[in-house]
């Protein structure tokens, strides 16, 4: 939310993938936890690919906002920026 400067209610959806290696949890219930009680959250499996990022958790947010696609910061952590390097800015 800091990153992109939206509230919960600006929320449309949430999807959440997780590696194979990640079944002791939903992520969607995390979520939850945290107060996203109106929010739509879907959770699914990742593809197990032969050498992809291991203990990964992605998370899709759709939101309402005035922003145009080259405005919106993307954010990845913990290694996980090798996913989309195009997209990572370098600090």
């Amino acid at each position: 939310r800091r990153e992109n400067n939206f509230k919960i209610e600006d929320i449309v959806s949430v999807f959440f993938s997780a590696t194979p290696d990640l079944n002791a949890a939903f992520p969607a219930q995390a979520a939850r936890e945290l107060g996203w009680k109106q929010v739509p959250l879907f959770d699914m499996q990742e593809i197990d690919v032969p050498g992809s990022l291991p203990r990964c958790i992605r998370i899709l947010i759709q939101i309402n906002c005035q922003k145009s696609q080259t405005e919106i910061k993307h954010c990845y952590l913990r290694g996980a920026e090798i996913l989309r390097k195009d997209l990572v800015k370098e600090t």
